[in-house]
């Protein structure tokens, strides 16, 4: 080998930059955890509130060391940006996807127009957008050219108004607006992402991420540590409509006397919707949540009254329930209700407030409107806010105005002082203060104040929103991850064990095989995992549990190239070959099938970097940057240290030790008259996986089909038929099964699964909390219960929500995915070997592994005491064994290419060699990586058991295909060919 001293110079820069990389993860390792010693120490663990208050504590306490310098090179507040980033499954936190409305943006750029082409177009687009790839924006365009007639997008009441006068005439034609309609939804899209960077900013989570995917309009967010869920959700979409209303006087008789006659009326339609309602509940237990509440009402004498109590003397009008403000709200929309509004309050525009944490009732205020259902004042006049404290020490938020907003404010609290009314402040149509004035004149400069029972986070939060600015348009949570702190820790945990067995477990059994060389190999190995953290760190990736497994399965795949390299040596060495020689030889011929084989798996990884998300990109990246640290450890740093120790005079390597010096010599097994049985045998296992299939099907997460699932723990075993049950009751669709430890559940429910906000999710955790009461200990709080919150321990530990659109797309990008990967497997192996036969061999074993891993998926998901839903970690483990499996298919096939150029075709004789010469590589590397595998699989968490049986299944089979599928295809249409060549 060549430049040995340049390739040492880059060994010792590569390793040195790697350990300062991960130097600041260890700091900031060292540093919280006596930051967490301290706080544990200070707070007596019986103390109220003692998580909370752990927490204020640890943050005290990094907050005050931050600046110290440590080791004269960094700091923990520096070494906090550089530290190696740890996903949410390692951390806890929050991740989702939200939408941004594009036909809010569209509607606002036509000023909410009227115009009945306009809006037809919209609600083709919204049905169209269910079963289409296309952007929103371009359904609607050709929504609109099929229904247009004679109008014209730049029609005055569309889009040539006047807030888009200066770019949109009405003499332009619909191809010259589409262009100046698409820069103006990416820039309201831009703006949102702005807005909500800004807001993310001032939450203070570190190492935040947020990007936008494509031009669809959605956007991704990442809050890693984040430990408030409802605060991170509330932040991300609240679009920040702040208004200011103007209330009636209070005990206004108008309004008293339409509840009145409201009551009235709603017994007769509340009477007439209980059959319908109970007709549906027993067609359809979906619409129980609607059967239940109307079957009950149709017995009561006032339906209005018996859930909202009336409130004459106060500027709220009524109180109800939190659980009945839905109910109300539908009853006082409807058109019929609706018309009983007396002429002098019939733009009555009915808000609920924000009800106060722990409150269970919410007041309903009836504000002066218009026609328009505009408000008196809008937010866009505050030039700033910030959080503070008011007269009586509350937290407050503080609110300046421009100009405008100072002149229209003076107006609006004079008019408030002489009607003895007051000003509703709403955030986002809740109202969260209603003062009354006492200036006579109105309030002069422009400034007010946001009161109420706040916390300080709260107000912190609001001033946050308000100073970022509103969103263009509404983001919807179309798909959120959340994990609890608790759970990360115990990935964390669960990962490391299986990490550490499988790094020991591969070191002592090279020693084991090769002896010597084995501890070089070994040598290699831990340099490689150090570079591979080292490279993480530096990019500034992002570290997940599916990363972790693929940096072990990077252990136990790594040991190939070695294998590889080793073999090779000892076939060099039994040609009599000097050591030396044999030595360069066996690096050299080893080359070949060591790039082909880590180009083909890297080729894999790289589709699922390109379709997969979240976490199956963190597996993705570390799988890519295993294979390059691997193939630069095992081809450079193996032969630094062998050729260093051969250096010496006298000194013999023997490559095995005296237990394997013999295995696998001299092996002469006929693979190829074995192919027949192979065939049918294979032929039953891929017509039965594909019988269970079309019968049974897979059990698909909501990745593929939308819904919601959470992760409960108890502290006793739980029953999940039981739980089902209940929770059918409850949500109409649902199903609960054991997950890990019988006292540990996994809830998947469709409910509401088309509904938008995040007012569904707290109302499922309501219902999950209000049900499975019983099952906690006496004394478990709400707040102990949800993700994130006072008790770690116990309650939902994770939930996932994936919107049936985002579901679509990702399966479809599974789909995508597993095709492209054969396709481009397919044309390297015909570039590489240049007969098709190769392709079609390797390509019919992968078709193979994949049809017999699914059909086990299919047959015995209800037999496995562990999760088998089909989901995107499924997808990741079903493209590596297409890695794997071609791994070791074009291995084999380069050595069966080297002998067959050597020494010629000869009907069989030579593949047979090849298949017997490659014998001891195959079944190393199959072990090693099937006991890594194993390793992650008891040790690795619940949450990758699927995963790893999947790849542990499509191991076994990629080992028996490579030499009983691939080969034999690949033999078979070959000797075809070359037999009717000879005979012409």
């Amino acid at each position: 080998m060549n430049n040995k001293g340049l390739i040492r110079l880059f060994a010792w820069l590569f390793g040195l930059v790697s350990v300062y990389q991960l130097s600041f993860t260890f700091i900031t390792s060292k540093i919280e955890s006596d930051a967490e010693a301290y706080a544990v120490a200070s707070i007596p663990s019986d103390e109220e509130d003692y998580v909370a208050k752990r927490e204020q504590v640890e943050a005290r306490y990094l907050d005050s060391v931050a600046k110290n310098p440590i080791l004269g090179f960094t700091s923990y507040e520096d070494a906090k940006k550089k530290e190696l980033n740890k996903g949410l499954d390692l951390k806890g936190g929050i991740n989702v996807t939200l939408q941004i409305s594009v036909r809010d943006i569209l509607s606002g750029l036509a000023n909410n127009t009227k115009n009945p082409v306009f809006n037809k177009a919209l609600a083709d687009a919204d049905e169209a957008s269910k079963n289409s790839d296309a952007t929103y924006l371009e359904l609607f365009f050709d929504s609109f050219d099929a229904i247009k007639g004679d109008t014209k997008l730049a029609s005055p009441d569309i889009f040539a108004n006047k807030g888009l006068s200066d770019e949109i005439n009405f003499e332009m034609t619909d191809d010259q607006v589409k262009p100046i309609i698409r820069r103006k939804v990416d820039e309201a899209v831009i703006s949102a992402f702005e807005v909500l960077r800004e807001r993310i900013d001032g939450f203070g989570v570190t190492q935040p991420n947020i990007q936008r995917e494509g031009n669809s309009g959605r956007i991704l967010v990442e809050l890693p540590g984040a430990r408030d869920i409802a605060r991170a959700q509330d932040l991300l979409s609240s679009t920040a409509q702040l208004e200011f209303w103007e209330t009636y006087e209070p005990g206004n008789q108008a309004l008293l006397n339409f509840l009145i006659q409201a009551n009235e009326a709603l017994k007769s339609i509340v009477e007439a919707e209980a059959p319908q309602a109970k007709e549906a509940s027993e067609i359809d237990s979906l619409l129980s949540d609607v059967s239940q509440d109307s079957l009950d009402l149709a017995q009561q004498s006032n339906p209005l009254f018996e859930k909202m109590q009336p409130n004459p003397g106060g500027v709220a009008i009524g109180v109800a329930a939190i659980q009945d403000t839905a109910q109300v709200g539908a009853w006082l929309r409807l058109p019929q209700i609706r018309r009983l509004l007396p002429a002098e309050v019939q733009f009555t525009k009915f808000m609920w407030e924000r009800p106060t944490q722990g409150s269970e009732v919410a007041a309903l205020y009836a504000l002066k409107s218009n026609r328009a259902n505009t408000p008196r004042m809008s937010g866009d006049v505050v030039s700033d806010a910030r959080d503070q404290f008011d007269q009586y020490n509350r937290p407050s938020v503080g609110m300046d105005m421009n100009v405008r907003g100072a002149r229209d404010w003076k107006q609006l609290t004079a008019e408030v002082y002489e009607n003895q009314t007051a000003i509703a402040i709403a955030l986002d149509n809740r109202v969260y203060t209603a003062p009354g004035v006492n200036e006579p004149g109105g309030i002069s400069g422009g400034a007010t104040e946001i009161s109420g029972t706040f916390t300080v986070n709260e107000t912190k939060d609001i001033a946050n929103v308000l100073r970022a600015g509103k969103l263009p348009a509404k983001a919807e949570i179309i798909d959120s991850f959340v994990v609890g702190p608790s759970l990360g820790q115990e990935a964390i945990s669960s990962g490391f064990m299986s990490f550490i067995i499988a790094m020991v477990f591969v070191l002592l059994w090279m020693v084991f095989y090769y002896g010597k060389a084995g501890v070089f190999s070994d040598i290699a190995l831990i340099f490689n995992i150090v570079l591979i953290f080292g490279v993480l760190a530096s990019l500034g990736a992002v570290l997940t549990l599916p990363g972790i497994a693929g940096i072990v399965l990077t252990i136990g795949m790594s040991v190939d190239a070695n294998v590889l390299i080793f073999e090779r040596i000892k076939e060099e060495v039994q040609k009599g070959k000097g050591m030396s020689q044999a030595v360069s030889d066996g690096f050299d011929n080893a080359l070949s099938s060591i790039l082909d084989a880590n180009i083909t798996t890297g080729l894999t990884a790289i589709i699922l970097l390109v379709f997969g998300s979240g976490p199956i990109k963190g597996f993705a990246t570390t799988l890519i940057i295993g294979i390059l640290t691997s193939l630069f450890t095992a081809i450079f740093i193996t032969r630094l240290l062998v050729d260093g120790y051969l250096a010496k005079r006298g000194r013999r390597l023997d490559f095995a030790t005296g237990m394997t010096r013999n295995l696998f010599r001299n092996m002469n097994i006929d693979f190829l008259s074995k192919r027949k049985i192979a065939y049918v045998i294979s032929a039953i296992l891929v017509i039965g996986g594909l019988s269970s299939l079309f019968t049974k099907g897979l059990d698909q997460g909501v990745d593929f089909v939308g819904g919601r699932n959470y992760q409960i723990r108890f502290v006793n075993p739980v029953n999940p038929t039981e739980i089902t049950s209940e929770l059918t009751d409850a949500l109409g669709s649902a199903s609960a099964k054991t997950f890990g430890d019988a006292n540990q559940i996994m809830v998947t429910t469709k409910y509401k699964v088309d509904v938008q906000g995040t007012e569904v999710d707290d109302e499922i955790l309501g219902i999950l909390f209000n049900d499975l009461q019983k099952y906690l200990p006496d004394g478990t709080t709400y707040e102990d219960f949800i993700p994130g919150g006072t008790n770690d321990e116990i309650g939902v530990m994770k939930y996932r929500k994936v919107g049936p659109t985002i579901a679509d797309d990702i399966k479809k990008n599974a789909v995508w995915a597993v095709l492209g990967s054969l396709a481009v497997v397919f044309l390297y192996i015909l570039l590489r070997f240049r007969r098709w036969q190769f392709s079609l061999g390797a390509v019919v074993a992968v078709f193979h592994d994949v049809m017999i891993v699914l059909g086990v998926f299919s047959a015995t998901s209800a037999l496995m005491p562990f999760s088998m839903e089909i989901d995107q970690a499924f997808i990741a483990a079903i493209l590596t064994v297409i890695g794997y499996s071609l791994n070791d298919t074009v291995v084999v096939f380069d050595r069966i290419r080297e002998i067959i150029n050597e020494r010629g075709w000869r009907s069989g004789e030579n593949v047979n060699l090849a298949l017997n010469s490659t014998l001891s590589r195959t079944l190393n590397t199959s072990l090693t990586t099937l006991v890594v595998l194993l390793s992650i699989f008891i040790f690795g968490g619940e949450t990758l058991r699927g995963f790893m049986f999947a790849m542990i299944v499509g191991v076994i089979v990629g080992t028996y295909s490579s030499l009983f599928i691939a080969t034999p295809v690949m033999f078979d249409t070959l000797e075809r060919k070359l037999s009717r060549g000879k005979k012409q």
